[in-house]
């Protein structure tokens, strides 16, 4: 096979594989969002700007973004003490959410693609499930 016939065959595998993982983020986000709507909204506010110095925000978070797997675990076990976020201190309880975690794969996708952040991979069920206390 000569160079360029190789060339397009990896530029159609890498797109084509970029067009999937974009649908299954969309699928993901857009169930997350129900998610994010019955369970984290209430304190996080409909736009993920939280309440300073009380629940820390998830837009634009600096935590999300240095923190994943805190993050994830946050939302899997709860939170308690001491995190700052955008350099303000934050030190509340965050309850068990109580969530499956395939709705804890569709929350943190919506969360970490939402409200100016965005994330270089997507959150798996392989993931979640390897986050331990």
């Amino acid at each position: 096979m000569n160079q360029i016939k190789r060339l397009a065959v990896l530029f159609i595998f890498f797109t084509g594989f970029s067009f999937i993982q974009d649908e299954e983020l969309s699928k993901s986000m857009a169930k997350g969002k129900d998610v994010y709507n019955d369970f984290c909204m209430v304190c996080h506010k409909p736009n993920g700007e939280g309440t300073e110095k009380i629940f820390p925000p998830l837009a634009k978070s600096d935590f999300l973004k240095k923190y994943r797997d805190e993050s994830i675990r946050s939302v899997k076990y709860g939170q308690k003490g001491k995190i700052k976020v955008n350099g303000i201190e934050y030190n509340g309880n965050m309850p068990l959410p109580g969530l499956s975690e395939e709705e804890i794969v569709d929350v943190m996708n919506y969360i970490l693609n939402s409200w100016g952040n965005k994330s270089d991979k997507i959150v798996t069920i392989r993931e979640v499930k390897s986050l331990i206390k």
